[in-house]
C-alpha cells in the first residue's frame, strides 16, 4: 500500500482502497469518497516528490468531463464539494480534489480506445502488423492516425501486477457479450465525443483508458475520464507521423529516470526540483488547454 499524503488522511471515514495516486473511503449510504493525492509513479513505482495540483487537476479534469459527456452514458459522480462529505470528513485540505460517487460494482475490464498507434501498440505492429493480435493497414509509421479509433480492452491487474491486453472475444468471456458490445460502442463513442473536443483546442488524444461500473444494473462511467493519468494528450502542431510528440503528462518524470542507471525497482531516485515543476506545469497547461477554465478557479487553490 502506498503511503498517504496528509491531505488524503480521513479518520472518522473507513479507508477501502489506496493506489499509486487515490485514496478510497466509504462514505455511507452506498457513497464512496475518492480522494486524488500529488502522489506520482512511473515504471510502477511511486516517486517521493509531490507534483504540486496533480491532485486537483486530475479531478477538475475528470468533473468538467463528466458534465460534457453526460449525454454519453451516466456516471457515478454526486458531487465535488467539501460540503457534501460526511460530518468528519470536511477538511480543508480535501478541498478540490475529492469525488463523492455512487459506489458502482466496478467491472473487469479496462476498457482502451485508441485513435493513433504509439506505446505498446505501436511496439506489437512494428513487430508483426496486428494491434491486440489485430490485423492492421500496412504502411502505419509511430504516432500515425487510425482510420477509425480501435476499442483494445485490457484486464485490471492487481496491484503490482501488469494488466495484459485481451481480445474483445476475451472481454466478452468476462462480462457477457451484450455488455461487452455496449463497453465498446460506449468507449468508442466518449472517445469521438472527447477527441473532437480536445482537438478543437489544439490537443490530439492519442489514446485513452474508460472504467465502467453497474449501479442498480445501469452502466456507469467512474474512476477518472480523460485526465493526463488515463490518457496520452499530444499537442496538435507538434504531430507528425513517424515520431512521438511530448505529452501532457508525466514525460519529463520519465525522460529524466530513462537517463539514469536505475533498476525501474524501489526505492525511487530523488527528482530535481526541475523535473517535478515541469511536470506539474503540463497538467496544468492540459487542463485549462482543453477545459479552457483557469486552475486557480478550482477549489483549494492557494494564494
Amino acid at each position: 500500500m502506498c503511503a498517504q499524503t496528509p491531505e488524503a488522511v480521513i479518520p472518522d471515514l473507513p479507508l477501502v482502497a489506496s493506489g499509486k495516486v487515490r485514496d478510497v473511503y466509504d462514505a455511507g449510504d452506498g457513497r464512496l469518497l475518492l480522494v486524488a493525492s500529488d502522489r506520482i509513479s512511473a515504471f510502477d513505482v511511486v516517486m517521493d516528490e509531490p507534483i504540486a495540483d496533480k491532485g486537483r487537476v486530475l479531478t477538475a479534469m475528470s468533473a468538467f468531463w463528466f458534465a460534457h459527456l453526460g449525454d454519453v452514458v451516466a456516471n457515478h459522480l454526486i458531487s465535488t464539494d467539501v460540503a457534501d462529505l460526511p460530518d468528519g470528513a470536511r477538511l480543508p485540505g480535501l478541498a478540490g480534489r475529492i469525488m463523492l460517487c455512487r459506489a458502482a460494482e466496478m467491472l473487469p475490464v479496462e476498457c482502451i480506445v485508441r485513435g493513433y498507434i504509439t506505446g505498446s501498440a505501436w511496439k506489437e505492429y512494428s513487430a508483426g502488423g496486428t494491434m491486440h493480435a489485430m490485423a492492421m493497414p500496412a504502411g502505419l509509421l509511430e504516432a500515425s492516425q487510425l482510420p477509425e479509433p480501435v476499442f483494445t480492452p485490457s484486464t485490471k491487474a492487481e496491484m503490482g501486477d501488469h494488466d495484459e491486453n485481451i481480445s474483445f472475444q476475451r472481454a466478452a468471456d468476462l462480462v457477457g457479450a451484450e455488455l461487452a458490445a455496449r463497453l465498446r460502442d460506449v468507449a468508442v463513442e466518449l472517445y469521438r465525443s472527447g477527441a473532437q473536443w480536445a482537438a478543437e483546442r489544439g490537443i490530439i488524444i492519442a489514446d485513452t483508458k474508460f472504467e465502467f461500473g453497474l449501479v442498480d444494473g445501469e452502466l456507469v462511467l467512474a474512476d477518472e475520464v480523460l485526465t493526463p493519468d488515463s490518457s496520452r494528450f499530444w499537442p496538435a502542431d507538434l504531430w507528425h507521423p513517424g515520431a512521438t510528440p511530448p505529452s501532457f503528462d508525466k514525460q519529463p518524470v520519465r525522460d529524466y529516470l530513462d537517463g539514469l542507471d536505475w533498476d525501474k525497482r524501489p526505492p525511487a531516485p530523488p527528482l530535481p526540483p526541475s523535473v517535478v515543476d515541469a511536470t506539474a506545469a503540463r497538467y496544468r497547461d492540459a487542463y485549462e488547454r482543453i477545459t479552457g477554465l483557469a486552475l486557480a478557479d478550482w477549489p483549494g487553490h492557494s494564494v
